[in-house]
C-alpha cells in the first residue's frame, strides 16, 4: 500500500475526500485504485504531501506526441493553418517518421507530461507513412514509451488523408496489437492503454474514412475522436461541400455520446445546442489555438449547455509545451473574452474529470474510494503562494509554470520530489536531440 500523507487539502472535481486528521490518502498498487483507509491498513510506502494540495492526475485529452520532435520550427508561428500544415508535413518527410522517431518523441512528450502532473495522455496520431505498413510498429513504439515511463496512454489511430480502407485495416491491427485478451471497451485489462479512432477533420478526410473508422469503433467498442471547427476546417468544408463541419459530421454519423470533438473554435450558439443534444463531448485546446491566432472555443458556453468539456495541449508543432496546468490557467484567463468568467475549480474539473469523460473513463480524473489511484501533489508552501487565500484556486492563478512535487499513477510513484523516477529525464531529452541531429535537425 502507498499512503499519501499530510496533505493540506485533497481535492476532487465532484467531491472532496473526507480527510483524516493527517490528510491521508491510501492507494493500492496491486489494483491501481484508491482504497478505504478506515481502519487504516499498514502502508509499505509513505509519500510526504505536507504543504501540498493533492488533485487527481491531470488528463490531457488531446495531444500529438510526434510533434514533440518538431517544436518552434521556422514557418510555424503566427501563420494560417493551411500554411502550418504544409510546413509540418514537409518536416515529417525530411525527418522520416518511423518507429525510432515516434518512440523517442513519445518518450520525451510523456516524460514532460508526467513531470507536469499529467497522468493520462490521449495521443491523436495522424502520420502513418506507407513504409510503416499496418502501423502496429508505430503504435507499439508509443505504447512502449508509456509503459516504460508509467503513464497511461490513449492511442488514437488517426487519419489525415489516408486511404480509407487502409486506415480502417490499420486500426484493426492496432487494436489487436495493443489490447490484451482482457480488454473491454477499447481499454486494456489493467487500464493502462486505450485505443480510439479519429480522422483529423473534414478538411482532410471524407465520408468513407469516417464511415469505415466508425465501423471499427463499433466492432470493438472504441471511442471516436476528431477535430472540428478549426480555421482550415471551416474554410475547406465550405469550399468542398458548401457546408459547415458539424453539419457534415452529423450527416456522416459522427455526432454522438461516444464522440469527442477537439478545438471547436468557430462553433455558433446553434451548433453548441446541436452538440449538447447529440451527447458529444468537447476538448478545449487554448494553448494551441490562441497563440496561433486560430480562434478560441466558447468552452464555458459548451459546459453551460451540458457538453462535457475537457482540456488538451495539442501538439508541439503549435503548442510547444505539454504543460496542461499552464493551459488550464490560460483557459481560465481567456474565458471572459469567450463568453463568461469561470472559476479555477471549474477549469481544473475540465482538466481532470471532463477530459476523462470524453475518453469514457469515469475512474480517471477524480479521487474517491474505487477511483484510479492517479494523483499529483502540488506544493503550495513556497513564496509564490504566500498570501493566497484559496490554495486550490492558487494552483492556476499563482505560480505560472507550476510543477508537482510528486505524481502517482495506478498507486505507483512516477515522480518524487520533482524528479522522474521511471527514467532519467535528461537522458530522454538527449536521446531525442541526438536522433534529430542525426537526421539533419
Amino acid at each position: 500500500m502507498l499512503r499519501v500523507t499530510g496533505a493540506l487539502r485533497v481535492w476532487s472535481p465532484a467531491e472532496t475526500l473526507a480527510e483524516s486528521p493527517a490528510g491521508d490518502l491510501l492507494c493500492d498498487p496491486a489494483t491501481g485504485r484508491v482504497v478505504a483507509g478506515d481502519p487504516a491498513p499498514a502502508a509499505d510506502e509513505v509519500l510526504d504531501a505536507s504543504g501540498c494540495v493533492v488533485t487527481p492526475g491531470l488528463v490531457n485529452a488531446h495531444h500529438h506526441l510526434l510533434q514533440t520532435a518538431f517544436r518552434t520550427l521556422p514557418g510555424t508561428r503566427g501563420v494560417p493553418m493551411a500554411a502550418w500544415l504544409a510546413v509540418m508535413a514537409a518536416a515529417y518527410r525530411a525527418a522520416g517518421v518511423d518507429e525510432e522517431l515516434v518512440g523517442a518523441a513519445a518518450r520525451a512528450g510523456l516524460a514532460e507530461a508526467l513531470l507536469c502532473g499529467v497522468t493520462t495522455v490521449a495521443d491523436h496520431h495522424l502520420t502513418w507513412p506507407a513504409a510503416a505498413g499496418d502501423g502496429t510498429g508505430l503504435a507499439r513504439a508509443t505504447a512502449g514509451a508509456a509503459e516504460a515511463l508509467g503513464a497511461r496512454l490513449v492511442l488514437v489511430r488517426g487519419s489525415a488523408g489516408d486511404d480509407p480502407q487502409e486506415a480502417a485495416s490499420s486500426a484493426e491491427a492496432v487494436v489487436a496489437a495493443l489490447l490484451g485478451p482482457d480488454a473491454s471497451g477499447g481499454v486494456s485489462g489493467d487500464g493502462r492503454v486505450q485505443v480510439a479512432v479519429g480522422p483529423a477533420g473534414v478538411h482532410s478526410d471524407g465520408p468513407e474514412t469516417y464511415r469505415l473508422l466508425g465501423e471499427v469503433a463499433r466492432r470493438h467498442g472504441l471511442r471516436r475522436r476528431t477535430q472540428a471547427d478549426e480555421q482550415v476546417d471551416v474554410a475547406v468544408a465550405q469550399e468542398r461541400y458548401g457546408r459547415r463541419p458539424l453539419e457534415l459530421l452529423e450527416e456522416w454519423g459522427w455526432l454522438g455520446p461516444d464522440v469527442t470533438l477537439a478545438h471547436l473554435c468557430a462553433v455558433t450558439p446553434a451548433e453548441v445546442a446541436r452538440l449538447a443534444a447529440a451527447g458529444a463531448s468537447a476538448t478545449h485546446a487554448p494553448g494551441c489555438d490562441l497563440p496561433m491566432g486560430w480562434g478560441v472555443a466558447p468552452a464555458a458556453a459548451l459546459a453551460d449547455a451540458g457538453v462535457p468539456v475537457g482540456l488538451g495541449t495539442s501538439g508541439g508543432g503549435s503548442n510547444d509545451a505539454g504543460h496542461l496546468l499552464a493551459d488550464a490557467r490560460l483557459a481560465l484567463q481567456v474565458a471572459p473574452l469567450a463568453g463568461r468568467a469561470v472559476s479555477a475549480e471549474e477549469v481544473l474539473g475540465w482538466a481532470t474529470r471532463g477530459s476523462a469523460a470524453g475518453l469514457g473513463r469515469p475512474e480517471l480524473g477524480r479521487l474517491a474510494v474505487g477511483s484510479a489511484a492517479d494523483l499529483a501533489c502540488w506544493d503550495v508552501s513556497g513564496v509564490a503562494d504566500a498570501g493566497v487565500a484559496d490554495p486550490v484556486a492558487g494552483l492556476l492563478w499563482a505560480s505560472p509554470g507550476r510543477r508537482p512535487r510528486h505524481v502517482v499513477v495506478g498507486g505507483r510513484v512516477v515522480v518524487r520530489d520533482g524528479v522522474l523516477v521511471t527514467a532519467d529525464a535528461d537522458d530522454v531529452g538527449h536521446d531525442l536531440r541526438r536522433l534529430l541531429a542525426a537526421r539533419g535537425r
